[in-house]
């Protein structure tokens, strides 16, 4: 592809060399640079790719892309002196107001715009938008529509699934994955849209068929820094990437929701358990075989059938059914595809070896996720609710007193232990966690595996053990290094072994 129909579009402050010039791939990592690239110099929080254009060259780039003034820190000299080295004419060298943007668009424009072919859906949220973004993956499927998938867990075509390092990818990855769903046959992709990705730019170009908004609580205020930064960064799906006459789906229940839905004019469809809602659930009954409720919508009920259990996961459905009807999918249709929407991995997930007891792993790590998972255990039985979780390192610190908070206030007993505490001091972090203790139902194991093991001794027939923070998670980051951990691993092997008395 020519580099001119690459930057269209782009805001372009100065360019040298030939514009003209046939790109083979886009590059933001130098390492993964190969010969006619354009490589775009991406500043992040622990390295700046402006110093690493030398190595782009080295290995062929063609073109390079930037945003600081190459002048003042000597940048010109070093693409000289590297093509120099090498006999070669120089790379067309472009500077933009803004890398990180720019990226997003060459991105979009290489890969022809796929969400313009597509139905691309957009969840975003603090909590509930894996499961969301599931359950409607699920209806689209009952719909016979082919669907894709990209979120916290997994990115899924319809005959591959790739890891997922982040829940919202880089543009290039992003745009990268939309058009091998569109190879692929998909019509339709369901995208988790996290507010790092939204704030960053990384969905930028894309064209949303529709986006939904389940709540706004609590989390990364390390990065955000305030709750009105992060609901300013959510609100760009709705206000900048939604197609004009696309449905938002919002959570009128949610204070944020309800601010959200004051900001935008288009075509706005509410869910929740109050009366002023579009769509509401009535008639709810939770048990630890999923639920049963009706959705109400203009007058006509609808009788759901669901595994999935507690009032979040009503939310969660309600939403679902929402975004789906204003795609134009049959009720028949859409309650088919509820029913058929199973557990999703470490997300209330029950861990059943034969015990008496009920086990649960979640991925429960906001004050807000942790307090809904323990009152709808709650919900589920008369027996004790033993807690396991702790807090993540180098996150934001303002929840950890919290979330010890909501733990000793509404468990029976609570075990505070490490989650990935990153290059933070794991026992520094409990002690912040400790310090917002409302009663002293609590004891302290800092090793994980150990802290899961002594929750299982600790449960009899009836209760519920619920262990929180990591949930669908197989590693823990200690350190810079991650090593291999599931907590449903470890709670299933640990209550077999207790069954077996071995």
């Amino acid at each position: 592809m020519k580099l001119t129909e690459i930057l269209r579009g782009v805001d372009i402050v100065e360019i040298s060399g030939d514009a003209g010039t046939g790109i083979s791939g886009i590059a933001y990592d130098s390492r993964k640079v190969t010969p006619g690239n354009l490589f775009v110099a991406v500043r992040g929080e622990h390295t700046d790719g402006h110093d690493f254009i030398g190595d782009a060259i080295k290995k062929g780039a063609v073109a390079i892309l930037h945003d600081k003034d190459i002048k003042s820190d000597g940048l010109r000299t070093r693409i000289k002196g590297e093509h120099k080295a090498r006999d070669l004419d120089g790379p067309t060298v472009i500077r933009v107001n803004n890398s990180r943007e720019a990226l997003a668009i060459v991105s979009n424009n290489f890969f022809m715009r796929p969400s313009h072919r597509l139905s691309v859906i957009g969840v975003t949220g603090t909590n509930g938008k894996t499961t969301t973004a599931y359950i409607i993956k699920s209806i689209i499927e009952a719909w016979d529509r082919k669907t894709g998938l990209t979120g916290t867990i997994q990115h899924m075509l319809p005959d591959e699934v790739r890891e997922a390092r982040h829940t919202t990818p880089e543009s290039l990855e992003f745009q990268g994955l939309l058009h091998n769903m569109l190879a692929s046959g998909c019509t339709h992709v369901v995208s988790e849209i996290s507010s790092h990705a939204l704030s960053q730019r990384r969905i930028d170009g894309t064209v949303f068929s529709a986006a939904v908004f389940t709540n706004l609580t609590r989390d990364h205020l390390d990065f955000h820094k305030t709750m009105e930064n992060y609901f300013m960064s959510k609100t760009r799906l709705f206000t900048g990437l939604l197609d004009e006459n696309a449905p938002a789906v919002i959570n009128s229940d949610d204070p944020w929701g309800r601010k959200l839905i004051e900001t935008l004019s288009g075509n706005v469809l509410t869910y929740g358990l109050g009366t002023d809602a579009d769509i509401m659930a009535t008639d709810i009954a939770s048990s630890f075989d999923g639920l049963r409720f009706k959705i109400v919508m203009r007058g006509r009920k609808h009788s759901v059938t669901s595994p999935l259990t507690g009032l979040p996961n009503v939310y969660n459905i309600l939403s679902s059914a929402a975004a789906a009807t204003a795609l134009g999918v049959p009720w028949s249709v859409i309650l088919d595809g509820i029913k058929k929407a199973g557990t999703i991995t470490g997300r209330f997930e029950k861990v059943d070896a034969g015990q008496g007891f009920l086990a649960i792993v979640d991925y429960a790590h906001t004050e807000d996720a942790l307090e809904r998972l323990i009152y709808t255990a709650r919900g589920l039985t008369k027996g004790k609710i033993i807690t396991v979780f702790g807090c993540g390192g180098d996150r934001d610190r303002g929840k950890r007193e919290v979330m010890g908070s909501i733990a000793t206030r509404l468990s029976d007993s609570v075990i505070i232990t490490s989650d990935n505490p990153r290059s933070e001091d794991p026992e520094k972090i409990i002690r912040e966690i400790v310090s917002g203790a409302v009663r002293k139902n609590y004891l302290i194991e800092a090793d994980r595996r150990e802290a899961i093991k002594r929750s299982v001794m600790m449960a009899s027939d009836g209760d519920v053990v619920l262990v929180a923070g990591k949930g669908h998670e197989v590693y823990q980051e200690i350190k810079g290094e991650r090593f291999e951990f599931s907590d449903r691993k470890i709670l299933e092997e640990t209550i077999s072994r207790l069954i077996n008395n071995i």
